[in-house]
């Protein structure tokens, strides 16, 4: 292989919350590496996949979505994701295609103006539209800003996928490979476990339990002569009555989302799990400084 031909770079997936940012990443990556949930704000650390070919290596950056923040996590993720727009080659702003152009959308469109990278739009979710709601669609868009390319995809479907791939690679320097061929996160086991519960939580106990909630690994560790991976977990709520919803009658929901979660894990670490879970109440913690750095959402690395 010819080093002088080799091109790479990092590319920011940025977009209002819910647009599908995580599922296009799985989506490229062919593995999951993103947490999904048809709930908003799923995403709350950069999450980078590595996809890799003979002839390029692109760092897909997945940020959480941008919105006005409530609370003290969501000043540090809306801060985490407009500082990603500095860092990276190139930027995907992924919208919805069922969805008209809204606040929330230029909000991010003047962010996008005071930087000075390429743009692409995707428009993702064409499968849930007619073709030609598309064209006044991108219109509306385009009196907003001018964008490198316009590419529609279904994430989902896996739709134009390879075509996005080329463009971003063709939008992309020479540079050097950051990661071996196999890697497909520089994200810690221990990141990527503690995710795959948190998106059970997320996926079973619907609206009761939003986003009061994170997950620690107090251990994770391979039983000696076996291939076993014991994991200790503790999910994190704010409010006793959180406890009791995760924990569900006769501990029947806990146990669906560790059976669900250990499933993920197994896949991604290629060994058989013995997954244990706690619940513990920590009242307030989006909002105390102390336990969001506890958690990893520490605001002096961004």
């Amino acid at each position: 292989m010819n080093n002088e031909s080799f091109k790479s770079g990092f590319v920011a997936l940025i977009g209002r919350p819910n647009v599908g940012k995580s599922t296009l990443l799985n989506q490229v990556i062919g593995q999951k590496v993103a947490i999904m949930s048809d709930k908003p704000q799923t995403t709350r650390n950069k999450i980078h996949g590595v996809y890799t070919t003979k002839n390029a290596q692109v760092i897909f950056v997945d940020t959480p979505g941008i919105h006005k923040p409530k609370h003290k996590l969501g000043e540090f993720l809306t801060k985490v994701a407009e500082k990603t727009l500095n860092e990276v080659d190139l930027i995907l702003f992924v919208v919805n295609a069922d969805e008209q152009i809204g606040g929330g959308d230029k909000y991010i469109i003047d962010r996008l103006k005071q930087v000075s990278k390429p743009v692409f739009l995707v428009i993702n979710k064409i499968d849930k539209v007619h073709p030609e709601q598309l064209l006044p669609l991108i219109e509306s868009y385009r009196n907003e800003m001018e964008f490198s390319e316009v590419i529609p995809i279904s994430a989902m479907h896996g739709n134009n996928i390879e075509s996005l791939l080329e463009q971003i690679i063709n939008c992309l320097s020479e540079g050097p490979k950051y990661y071996p061929d196999d890697q497909l996160s520089d994200h810690p086991e221990h990141f990527i476990v503690a995710e795959m519960i948190r998106e059970k939580v997320l996926q079973l106990t619907r609206e009761e339990v939003p986003h009061s909630v994170a997950v620690t690994i107090e251990q994770m560790q391979r039983r000696e002569g076996k291939n076993l991976i014991d994991v200790h977990a503790t999910i994190v709520v704010e409010r006793a009555s959180q406890k009791g919803i995760i924990i569900g009658k006769n501990g029947t929901m806990l146990k669906e989302i560790g059976s669900r979660a250990r499933r993920d894990i197994e896949k991604i670490l290629g060994d058989k799990v013995f997954l244990e879970l706690w619940v513990k109440v920590q009242e307030d913690w989006r909002n105390r400084s102390k336990l969001l750095k506890e958690f990893g959402f520490n605001e002096k690395e961004y």
